[in-house]
Order: structure tokens, then sequence, then C-alpha cells
């Protein structure tokens, strides 16, 4: 029998319907107290499932944007004049509190994911015992594709819970069969159970929270810009859609992201006291804040084309004669009614399995893949043209350069031969230099141009917050240093 593997290939088109088919049941965390792996507080069954109707984001976002853009307008009426209360002593005290919840309770829910990652994690080396024949074998990579890619069910490979809509139930390919055909509530060993479905339920009302970045930003009568508004109305429905299709790649949202703003909101903390933060951290911080955009929806949108092997009962015999086929590959659990039929020789195989079986997952997958498709974009528009205007101004200050260290010595009497092969000598020297100069540039303006690029797209989703990620005022690149004029030190 071959050993499970792990395939590519293009999703089915009938995965993609919008809007997908009815939603399928789910299931709220477990009560506080009620497992080892239950939440410590609990949430009742009510508000949960109502959190989670798509009227609450949809309002909720709708409101934000309204809301943002009037504001922005009498912003511009009152020419940009800060508000009142943003004067006060008040103000600055709940701008430093609200950053501290935010890091906090972001470092709380990442600690929280990271031990949900830590229990569910399958190793690709490690041994399991196979449900169907009771043998111990090694999953491999598919072992641990199946554990990302089903949040539900019973740990082991085949193991887990996938909604069948056309059946309108779940199901399982594990030789248990029907005792695994439902949610259930006290099944520790996968993600839903071990902690997503209460700390990603948290950080979807957290979005929800966010939006006051953008009112403290106002309220210092600057403009909230239409990507920032995007972005948190973005969020709201990205995670509504993750939560309520528990869709496999959810957590990544919820892990990285909190991590991300755990630090996000502990330096906005810190430069609130006017706390001098070193340039690394603040170039570290960039750097983690843009590839949460640009890698995020790569890895996401993967689920889509990743298929996996599971182990399946191969049927021979009258009964398989009867239907046409003299063998052939049917799920475990569909095979536990006829197991008992002497006619029939059962053996064990594998099947292929795509990642994602359901609209609903595939919705909120690429719902998110097409959020993110803009942050991404514009990433790259800011990279362009940075890095072509930093290399217009270099190539004219090189071309500057150069004609002055080309020029001949000025009204010579005595233009001997001597001098000519000075000159000349010297003007191949200079060119070279700066042929040597402008290569070695290169990759210094694609550098820099990176980080124009990020710092860029920072400010324009995070606004005031963006703003505070600056490069210190030595290191960045300032606009005078653009110009074509000799300067003693170079631009980093």
């Amino acid at each position: 029998m071959a050993s499970p593997a792990v395939h590519v290939e293009l999703p089915s088109a009938s995965l993609f319907r919008f809007p997908p088919h009815l939603s399928p049941p789910f299931s709220p965390p477990p009560p506080a107290g009620s497992t080892s792996f239950a939440p410590p507080i609990n949430i009742p069954d009510h508000i949960y499932l109502a959190a989670l109707d798509a009227r609450v984001p949809l309002t909720i976002a709708a409101v934000y944007a309204v809301t943002a853009k009037a504001l922005n307008v009498y912003n511009r009426s009152t020419g940009r004049r800060p508000w009142a209360i943003s004067k006060t002593r008040a103000f600055f005290v709940f701008v430093v509190l609200h950053n501290i919840f935010l890091a906090v309770y972001s470092a709380w829910t990442f600690y929280g994911m990271l031990n949900i990652l830590r229990r569910s994690f399958v190793s690709p080396f490690a041994s399991t015992v196979d449900s169907s024949t009771g043998s111990i074998s090694n999953g491999g990579w598919a072992g641990t594709v199946d554990g990302y890619c089903r949040l539900n069910g019973a740990p082991g490979l085949g193991n887990g819970l996938f909604f069948n809509e056309a059946a309108g139930q779940w199901q399982t390919s594990s030789a248990l069969g029907d005792s695994f055909s439902s949610l259930d509530r006290s099944q520790p060993g996968r993600m839903w159970n071990e902690g997503l479905s209460f700390y990603g339920w948290i950080f979807y009302l957290s979005k929800f929270y966010e939006v006051l970045d953008t009112f403290i930003i106002l309220a210092k009568g600057k403009f909230s810009s239409t990507l920032q508004t995007y972005h948190h109305a973005g969020a709201m429905m990205c995670m509504w859609a993750g939560m309520r299709y528990m869709s496999a790649p959810i957590w990544v949202f919820a892990f990285v992201n909190s991590g991300i703003h755990a630090l996000m909101y502990t330096y906005y903390t810190i430069t609130a006291f006017s706390i001098r933060v070193p340039t690394s951290v603040k170039r570290a911080l960039t750097t983690l804040q843009i590839t949460q955009f640009l890698l995020g929806a790569s890895y996401t949108m993967m689920h889509s084309f990743v298929s996996y092997t599971v182990p399946v009962v191969l049927k021979s015999g009258s009964q398989a004669a009867s239907g046409g086929d003299g063998e052939v590959f049917r799920p475990i659990d569909a095979m536990n009614s006829s197991m008992a039929d002497a006619a029939i020789t059962v053996r064990y195989g594998h099947k292929t399995v795509p990642c994602i079986r359901s609209t609903g997952e595939t919705f909120a997958i690429w719902l998110n893949v097409l959020y993110l498709a803009p942050l991404t974009y514009l990433f790259g528009k800011f990279f362009v043209t940075s890095y072509l205007r930093r290399s217009n101004a270099e190539n004219a200050r090189a071309a500057r350069l150069g004609k002055k260290e080309g020029q001949a010595p000025s009204n010579s009497v005595h233009n001997s031969n001597a001098t000519i092969a000075t000159t000349i000598a010297t003007t191949a020297s200079a060119a070279e230099a700066l042929v040597r100069r402008r290569l070695s540039n290169v990759s210094n303006l694609a550098e820099q141009a990176g980080w124009d690029a990020a710092r860029g797209l920072e400010k324009e989703v995070y606004g005031e917050s963006g703003e505070a990620i600056e490069e210190d005022e030595e290191d960045s690149p300032r606009p005078d240093l653009l110009q074509v004029k000799p300067r003693s030190r170079r631009a980093n």
C-alpha cells in the first residue's frame, strides 16, 4: 500500500459559488471548565451565534465607513484643525490606555493561538495508529496537512470532519464511521475545539474595537485614507467569513496578526512617552507588517490547490461486481454496514481528497485573498515609483559628476603629450569609478525603494499609527538628499 502523499491540483469549479451553499452547522467553544482544553471564560451559545450573523459585520462596517468619510469632510471644512478634546490630558491618557490594552490583548491572543498550534500540530515524522487497521504508521506530510485542513474531528489522518454539502451533513473517512459524523464540542485534538473557536471569535470582535484607531486620527484633525477605511472594514468581513464557515486558514489571520499587533501597539505606547526606539527595531516592525500582507494571501490561497491522501477501504467481490466494478474505492466510514458480508473482501488503500471541500470555506479563502490584493498592488506601485525616482536622481547626479570630472584643464598654454596622456588616464579612471558606483548603487536603490514602499503602504493603512514608524532623520532619505548636488555623505 502506497504511503500517504500531498498533491497540488486545481480546485473544483463547483466550489466557487456566491452566495455559498447554506451554512453548515458549527459549534461554539466548550463551556469553561468542562474539559482540560476549554476556554478560560464561558461564552453563552446564543451570543456566540448571534455575533456571527452576517448582518453584524456588514452593519458595523457600513456605519464605520460612512462616519469616517463624514468626519473627513468635517476636518476639511475646519482646515484640519485638531478637535478640542485631542489637546486634553484625558485624551492622551485614553490613547495610551488604548494602545496598552490592544498590546496586552494581542499578546494574550498570540500566546493562546501558539498553544493551540502546539497541541494540534501533527509532525510529519511522528508515528500514529491507523484507526482502520490498528497498525502503527507514519502519516508523513499528508498527516501534517490534514491537521491544518480539517479543523474538527478526532486527531489522526483521515479522522477529520468535512461538510458534505450534497448530503447536508458532516462526514469523515475514519473507520469509526457514524460516531464522528457530527460536531462534538468535547472532542480534543484539532484546532477548532483546542481553542480556535474561542480565540478566533474574540479576535473577530476585536476588529470592531480597532476602528478607534481611525477616530483617534480624526480627532487630531487628520484625514482617514480610503485604504485605511478599507483595511478596517475588510478585516471585519474576512474574520467573520473565516469563523462563520470554519475555513481552515483562518488560524493564520488570528495567529500572525495578533503577534504583529502586540509588537505594534507596544511600539506606539513606548513612542507616546517620547522614548527613542532603535532604527533596527522600527525596520523589523515595518517588515513584519508588510510581510503579513504579501505572504498571507499566498498561504491562504494555497489551500484551494492542495490535496492529500487518506486511508480508504478497497472493496472487491460479488457486491462490487454487481455494481459494475470489480474493485472500487470507498471511504472507510461507508463500509461499516457491509463488512459483515462474507462475500466481500476488504483491504485498505488511499484516496486523494482536497483540502477544501465546501463553498463556504472557498468563499472565506478568496474573500481574504481579494481583500489583500489591493494592498499587495499598492506596495508594488510604491516600490516602482520610489525606485524610478531614486534612479533618476542618481543618474542625474552621476552625469553631473562625470561631466565635471571629464573636463580638461582650462586654457593650458603648454598642451604637451604628457599632459594629454595624464588627462586621458584621469578621465578613464573617473569613468571606471563612476560605473562601479552606479553598479553598486543598484542594490542600494532597490533596498531603499523597498523601505519607501513599505512606509508608504504603512501610512496609507495605519494612518497616524503608520506615521509613527519612521526612520530617524539621520537614517531616512531626505528630499534634499535626492537633489543633484554634491554631498559629503551617502544616503543609506
